[in-house]
C-alpha cells in the first residue's frame, strides 16, 4: 500500500511516466500539502495548471486544481486500503476524478475517451509501481484482485 501511495504522491515524478503530462513540476511542499504546476497534452492541445496536493500518508492523495485555462475545477481522490490477506504487497486503490471544463470542446473529447484515459492512466501507475518496486510474484488474475481500481467520474461543462 505504502508502494503506490509513494508512486501517486510524488507528482514531480509524473512527467517521467504519466500519459500525456510533459511537465511536473513542484513548487511548494509543507506538511501534508503539495503545490505543483503540470503540463499536460499533446499538440496542438497542451494545457498548464496549477495543483494542489493533500497528503495523508499511506491512505489518500487529493489533488484540486486552483489555477489554469482548461477547468473550472478538477478534483481527484486516491484512497488506498490493504488488498489481499495475508500479502503487505497488494492494495485496493479507489480512484474517484470530478471535473468541469470551461470548452465544449474538451467536454466532448472527454466523453468520449474517458473511460480509456483512465484505464490508461492507472495503468501508468501500476507500472510505475512494478518499475520501482519489482514485478508482482502474483499471478496475472491474482494481481487484478490484488490491485483493483474503483474509477468514478463527475463530467460537466460550462462553454466559454
Amino acid at each position: 500500500m505504502e508502494n503506490i501511495y509513494h508512486v501517486v504522491s510524488h507528482v514531480e515524478d509524473y512527467k517521467d511516466f504519466v500519459p500525456w503530462c510533459r511537465d511536473s513540476t513542484v513548487h511548494e511542499r509543507k506538511d501534508g500539502h503539495v503545490k505543483c504546476k503540470l503540463v499536460i497534452g499533446f499538440p496542438p492541445l497542451v494545457e498548464r495548471y496549477i495543483s494542489v496536493l493533500t497528503l495523508v500518508p499511506p491512505n489518500l492523495v487529493v489533488s484540486e486544481c486552483t489555477q489554469g485555462e482548461l477547468f473550472n475545477y478538477m478534483k481527484t481522490v486516491w484512497r488506498f486500503s490493504p488488498g489481499l490477506k495475508g500479502n503487505p504487497q497488494t492494495s485496493i486503490v479507489d480512484f474517484h476524478v470530478a471535473f468541469e471544463f470551461r470548452s465544449a470542446l474538451h467536454l466532448h473529447l472527454s466523453s468520449v475517451f474517458f473511460e480509456e484515459v483512465a484505464k490508461k492512466m492507472v495503468g501508468a501507475f501500476e507500472k510505475r509501481c512494478e518499475t520501482l518496486y519489482g514485478p508482482s510474484s502474483l499471478t496475472k488474475s491474482r494481481r487484478k484482485q490484488a490491485f483493483r481500481t474503483r474509477t468514478s467520474n463527475t463530467v460537466e461543462a460550462r462553454p466559454r
